[in-house]
């Protein structure tokens, strides 16, 4: 009796050993603490790598700001013509001349300045020394009082602040000042459609001409 209840308990045993081995979700307390750390790993691993990424990301996006900032921050180059200039002196008083005031215009303000000078030359004096522009001329009196004014230099022709857009009928006249071109005092067969694309006037006569405006002509500045 004593035999038999001992077998029964051994196979009881053997078969509740048999039924752990057998069943996949059981797992032993070490065997639970070994899978916990194997499957917290990976989750690590992905977090340090994001973190890395991340960081790299922010740099890079630093990076960047930080040069657009540089660029929106950065002066810009100097034209061309300020670079030619940058020894800029306006003309001495020895080589202007001025007339304030003609019949018909109290508060006009003439500055001859008799060192020749390029159209874009003049132009750039004119604004910058005195605050005005090539001279613009809008009638016959203003005309003659510009002419009468220069006629005693040794020089053919001053320039005036007249310039062309065009050729043929697209031919377009334009003051400097934005003034109207509401008069003109051409020379015979001017304007020439070879002369150029700036305008001078005949110091004997006071015509007009079309010239090259890279030609050193004296000029007229009006404030």
């Amino acid at each position: 009796m004593k035999l038999l209840l001992l077998a029964l308990l051994v196979g009881a045993a053997s078969a509740l050993h048999l039924m752990r081995a057998d069943t996949p979700n059981s797992k032993s307390p070490l065997e639970d603490k070994s899978l916990t750390r194997e499957e917290e790993w990976p989750t690590q691993e992905v977090k340090d790598l994001l973190s890395g990424e991340l960081m790299e990301l922010e740099e890079a996006e630093g990076s960047g700001s930080k040069e657009i900032s540089e660029e929106e921050g950065a002066v810009q180059p100097v034209s061309a013509l300020d670079i030619a200039n940058s020894s800029f002196q306006c003309p001495a008083k020895e080589d202007t001349v001025e007339l304030l005031g003609i019949p018909g215009c109290k508060t006009c303000h003439y500055i001859l300045v008799t060192a020749a000078a390029t159209f874009s030359e003049a132009r750039h004096v004119c604004q910058r020394c005195y605050r005005g522009s090539l001279v613009s001329i809008h009638n016959s009196i203003s005309n003659y009082q510009i002419q009468c004014f220069v006629q005693k230099l040794n020089q053919g022709q001053v320039w005036i602040g007249g310039w062309i857009s065009g050729s043929g009928y697209c031919k377009r006249f334009y003051w400097v000042d934005n003034s109207s071109w509401n008069f003109a005092n051409w020379a015979k067969c001017q304007p020439s459609a070879h002369g150029g694309s700036c305008v001078s006037m005949c110091v004997q006569g006071g015509r007009w001409r079309t010239s090259h405006c890279c030609k050193r002509l004296p000029f007229v500045c009006s404030r």
